[in-house]
């Protein structure tokens, strides 16, 4: 059987999924992943029927790290049969100003998504790290990046400049916009679920430990709330989001820390875990009595309501409003306070509805149409993989 491998590489954890080449598109095979890299590894995997085909714990030293990771990943593979692998398609968070759609990867490509490092200092080198790998082993094997800014590139130019000289927009400092792999995959799947709202202006939150919202108009993007990093926007799991850049010169020139000391701060001490000092997880905070961990709620979903309403006015009014992600897609408590906030805007929720996670979760009648549509960014990987490959595969 002919397969892709996509790969979507974090910090802690390598996730993976195996798709067949077959004649309707991508067919998952297997999902899994290996998390709590270099911490408490533990390597997990189930087929498409939900049997488990591995559910192991690693000693640290045994995978240290993700090239480890990689490897222990390709030594398992090999051990499967009746797989042939004909590709593996990357998730890599930014494509800056040269990638504006998937791209298979040489030498040049890779040396230019480096480059980018800097931009996006959680995710960039670890999207890296295997396609090197992979790489060195099966030099012949063509790999794919999928790029989280590729399907903001089409925006307005009103949209994705900063007040700041020309110049500097020319050298690539504009707003790119991320998580694009699920926004797609969600356009698409709305064309399935609602398609008398897929053309129309939709708001879809991605809402998760990393957070953003993207403003949809025929299917197309054409404002988001993230920029030039992942930085901006919605308050996240480490991340601040929106923050005045005055803060950043105060940092720096009042309290003396360094631009590294700086990016630390902004990138693993802040959003959720920053303002509740006790977690970066919504599921515990939820679950906490500490007022602290309240109001990093309230935050949430103050910041929430407040980018709603922008996005709203980028498109002149908005039809649907879609929930995804980790916590967009289980978290019904946080959907009905957002969704208490936008009664403005004509919405009314249906209270079961949101605590089944139906698809549809506004009352009849709403003048708002709430959904809760379930992301797949490997899905969107191996569609896009396939893309690229020889008609004969």
């Amino acid at each position: 059987m002919d397969v892709i491998l996509v790969l979507n590489a974090g910090s802690s954890s390598l996730k993976f999924q195996i798709f067949a080449v077959g004649s309707k598109g991508p067919e998952r095979q297997v999902k899994g992943q290996i998390d709590g890299i270099g911490v408490h590894p533990r390597f997990r995997a189930a087929n498409a029927a939900g049997a488990v085909l591995i559910d192991e714990r690693a000693e640290v030293k045994a995978i240290p790290d993700l090239p480890a990771a990689t490897r222990a990943l390709k030594d398992w593979l090999r051990a499967l049969s009746g797989y042939s692998l004909q590709a593996v398609g990357h998730r890599v968070v930014h494509g800056g100003p040269d990638y504006s759609a998937p791209v298979c990867i040489d030498d040049i490509v890779l040396e230019r998504l480096r480059a980018l490092e800097a931009l996006a200092p959680l995710h960039q080198p670890n999207n890296l790290a295997p396609i090197r790998l992979v790489r060195e082993l099966a030099p012949d094997l063509p790999q794919v990046a999928c790029f989280d800014t590729a399907f903001h590139r089409n925006h307005p130019a009103v949209a994705d400049c900063y007040a700041i000289p020309r110049a500097l927009h020319d050298e690539g400092v504009r707003r790119y916009g991320f998580h694009g792999l699920s926004y797609e995959y969600v356009s698409q799947r709305l064309s399935e679920v609602a398609p008398e709202i897929a053309n129309g202006r939709v708001i879809v939150a991605h809402l998760g430990s990393g957070a953003s919202m993207c403003a949809l108009k025929a299917r197309r993007s054409v404002d988001s709330t993230m920029g030039f990093t992942a930085l901006d926007g919605l308050p996240m799991g480490t991340r601040p989001g929106q923050i005045d850049p005055g803060v950043v010169l105060y940092l720096i020139d009042q309290k003396g820390m360094t631009a590294a000391e700086v990016s630390s701060l902004l990138y693993q001490d802040s959003g959720l875990r920053g303002l509740s000092g006790v977690s970066n997880d919504m599921r515990e905070l939820l679950a906490c009595d500490d007022p602290r961990a309240a109001f990093a709620i309230d935050y949430f979903v103050q910041r929430c309501v407040m980018n709603i309403g922008g996005l709203a006015a980028a498109m002149d009014g908005v039809d649907a409003l879609v929930f995804t992600a980790g916590i967009g897609e289980n978290a019904p408590e946080i959907r009905a306070r957002i969704a208490s906030r936008l009664g403005w805007l004509g919405a009314a929720l249906d209270p079961q509805a949101n605590a089944a996670a139906a698809t549809v979760i506004s009352a009849p009648g709403s003048a708002l149409r709430l959904m809760v549509v379930p992301t797949d960014e490997e899905l969107m990987i191996a569609r896009q993989t396939l893309a690229l490959l020889p008609s004969s595969i």
